[in-house]
């Protein structure tokens, strides 16, 4: 197939991908798309709020070509759907990201690697730890000094893209001060304007933690020790440390010594966190001991006192089995998330650690207030995720950390939503001055939609629903840029 080029661009070829009667993430909700659109007249129902201007990003797995294996949901190419509001009026549009293996495989019209389930020792390349697997940016979007960047969930290359035409700008070294690759979800402090990362490697000891400043390269760098590789997937701020992660879900070494990508969860060891000085290195790092899991996704972070407090969501046990009768039922099992919101308090005069779960709901992939990520919060928005055997999110969660109250809205039967970051209104004054904006699928139709969410009270429903000229497979991460940060210094200072 020939898809219609958008403006400046060659058509691309593409092959629909078959889907596996056995694989779910191959068909129905899960099937890739295999159009490119630019689409401005959008039907509306209700009224979309005029004070709402910005654009929703939100990137995900989208394979463009059939590949031999057994496909995993990891594996797909990144794609980034994007719908853009100013003053009341929406445009929607989608890019895959150029990545250098998506160019790889355009000149060859076919797929060169293989997925994450398979023997990579035939890739062509990976990252810059020579793990073999495809780095196809599919997993994060966030803003930093003027565009997204799209991000690999097992440390990659960082790809610069536009945040309203989506054309890749290309591969981010940071004016050629990165060392190494960057992990899914760096870091941005807006007071400070800098972008904090870390790297971590099937063979490495070590993670590498570093700074990318307001200007744009990197200010600081260090190698934080470790017992042995590990694989973390996320970090916290505050206004003066970072929280690093040795999480007992680790890499089989001897899957390793074959070349191969295995993880398994080491129920011996509890789970440890860095208490690092924001410019600190290992000789500065404080370790905080806790009772194992994994986390995927932190809340927020913030220092009270003496003690740093982080918010996650944290999974309990991420293999639910202790064996699997097949590669696919492994699969399924670790995209089953079982997570719960949870507190930390590492106390920097004592050494302790208390932890306690702030609530039983299984949620994920949350957010708060991009404007205060590192101090204070009182509300986080988050995903509901759905009781079936893939990932999806079946409704939205606001939650008040300081009463425990929760406002709850579900999509209804068959309808699936995207993480759903908060967007402030124009002159927003709080955490809940603003809308939460998510893609919703319907599974029955097969069709999309965006939905408009007042924060302020998500259990009266959308205030707008954005209808779609095509489906948003389920993906990953989303980001709310706001028009002020899409205005150049220039027009901000006319």
């Amino acid at each position: 197939m020939t898809q219609t080029p958008h403006s400046g661009e060659s058509p691309i070829a593409v092959a629909r991908p078959v889907g596996d009667p056995n694989n779910p993430y191959t068909f129905g909700v899960f099937a890739p798309v295999d159009r490119e659109l630019n689409e401005d007249n959008l039907k509306v129902i209700g009224e979309v709020p005029a004070d709402l201007n910005g654009v929703y990003l939100r990137n995900g797995p989208n394979r463009r070509f059939q590949a031999t294996g057994r496909y995993h949901m990891f594996d797909g190419d990144g794609m980034i759907h994007a719908v853009h509001f100013e003053n009341g009026k929406v445009r929607y549009r989608n890019r895959w990201v150029r990545t250098q293996a998506f160019h790889d495989e355009s000149e060859a019209g076919q797929a060169l690697w293989t997925g994450l389930m398979e023997n990579p020792g035939n890739n062509p390349w990976g990252n810059h730890h020579g793990l073999g697997i495809k780095d196809s940016a599919n997993t994060d979007v966030v803003f930093h000094r003027g565009q997204v960047l799209a991000t690999w969930y097992l440390c990659g290359t960082p790809y610069g893209v536009d945040p309203l035409s989506l054309e890749t700008i290309g591969a981010q070294d940071f004016m050629g001060t990165l060392v190494g690759d960057m992990m899914a979800h760096p870091k941005v402090d807006e007071s400070t304007g800098e972008l904090l990362w870390f790297d971590y490697g099937p063979d490495m000891s070590a993670m590498r933690y570093g700074i990318i400043g307001a200007e744009g390269v990197q200010t600081h760098l260090t190698e934080i020790e470790l017992p042995g590789p590990r694989l973390p997937h996320d970090m916290a701020i505050t206004a003066n440390y970072t929280v690093l992660m040795d999480l007992p879900l680790v890499q089989d070494p001897e899957a390793r010594k074959n070349g191969k990508y295995r993880i398994y969860y080491d129920r011996e060891l509890v789970s440890r966190f860095a208490v690092v000085p924001r410019y600190g290195d290992n000789t500065s790092v404080r370790w905080f001991e806790a009772k194992p899991c994994y986390i995927y996704h932190v809340v927020n972070s913030w220092e009270e006192g003496d003690e740093v407090v982080m918010d996650v969501c944290r999974v309990k046990n991420p293999q639910h089995q202790t064996t699997f009768a097949t590669p696919l039922s492994n699969m399924l099992a670790y995209m089953r998330l079982d997570a719960q919101l949870y507190r930390y308090r590492f106390d920097l005069v004592t050494g302790r650690t208390r932890e306690e779960e702030l609530d039983d709901d299984n949620i994920e992939f949350p957010s708060v207030d991009s404007r205060i990520v590192g101090k204070p919060h009182r509300y986080s928005y988050s995903m509901r995720l759905a009781n079936t055997p893939t990932l999806l999110f079946d409704g939205l969660v606001r939650f008040d950390s300081r009463t425990g109250a929760k406002q709850e809205h579900f999509f209804g039967p068959g309808r699936w939503g995207s993480e759903a970051p908060f967007a402030p209104r124009d002159n927003s004054t709080c955490e809940t001055d603003g809308y939460l904006v998510t893609f919703v699928d319907d599974e029955v139709e097969g069709s999309a939609e965006v939905q408009i969410f007042d924060a302020g009270d998500i259990t009266a429903g959308p205030v707008a629903r954005v209808l779609l000229p095509q489906r948003v497979p389920p993906g990953f991460h989303a980001c709310w840029v706001r028009a002020d940060q899409l205005r150049t210094k220039e027009d901000q200072a006319r």
